[in-house]
């Protein structure tokens, strides 16, 4: 029997071979012009799960990294340990800083993120963006799962860009379905986080995810005490200067 979500979304659109031999051409691309100085920064949803099963598949020498926020479901750590029993490779681990966590949990507390934009941007900033800032330490280029149809600050996703830092930035799904992600994931049988089983389709903090209605957009899971507008946590976000953003 097949599982939830795959039973649900698992379809493929015309030219999906075309768009699995442009990932792999560029993440071989990137691979070899970057060497250890590429990784992947995988958010450990299906659309990342789907790059580290090509990474792993075609041994391919970038580095898997991730997130661990402190703040993550029990289904997203123990997909961590499936990664890496599965694929046979070790996952990067970066953590917020210990006394820093302490510090801003006793000053505003655990639910400081509900109380207002500011607070929650300011968890985010403790939690993912100073953790990213040492993952993509000494790197030059890096992987994302970010796609164009995930939603309309998203809308303009170029396969490749730069960041705030200048440092180049891969985004070889830009153009996948919802439905060419899950076909992939059933031909290749790929380990997937059990939450989007149950309606998650965009995983984040246990706090700051909860599952979806049908007919509601992919994101409006994450932060949905927010307005629209705010619904970044800054991971993917560049000044409006040098782009016309759209990511996270």
């Amino acid at each position: 029997m097949k599982a939830a979500a795959i039973g649900l979304y698992a379809k493929a659109r015309e030219g999906f071979d075309a768009r699995v031999a442009h990932v792999e051409a560029t993440l071989e691309s990137a691979a070899a012009e970057y060497g250890a100085r590429i990784v992947q920064a995988s958010s450990l949803g299906v659309e990342d799960m789907v790059l580290t099963d090509l990474i792993a598949r075609h041994r391919l020498p970038i580095a898997v990294a991730t997130l661990d926020t402190g703040l993550l479901h029990a289904e997203t750590l123990a997909l961590m340990a499936r990664i890496e029993q599965h694929y046979d490779l070790r996952i990067e681990r970066h953590r917020p800083n210990a006394d820093d966590v302490v510090h801003f949990v006793r000053e505003h507390g655990e639910r400081a993120m509900y109380r207002s934009i500011e607070l929650r941007q300011s968890c985010c900033e403790l939690r993912k963006l100073r953790p990213l800032a040492s993952m993509l330490e000494g790197r030059s280029a890096w992987i994302t799962g970010l796609r164009r149809e995930q939603s309309s600050q998203r809308a303009r996703v170029p396969f490749r860009d730069t960041d705030a830092d200048g440092r180049v930035k891969l985004n070889p799904l830009a153009d996948w379905s919802w439905g060419d992600l899950w076909h992939y994931t059933e031909v290749h049988d790929v380990p997937y986080n059990e939450l989007h089983d149950n309606f998650y389709p965009s995983i984040g903090c246990a706090p700051c995810t909860r599952a979806i209605a049908v007919g509601e957009d992919f994101r409006s899971g994450r932060w949905w005490w927010e307005q629209e507008g705010a619904k970044e946590c800054g991971l993917h976000l560049r000044p409006a200067t040098i782009n016309e953003e759209a990511n996270a």
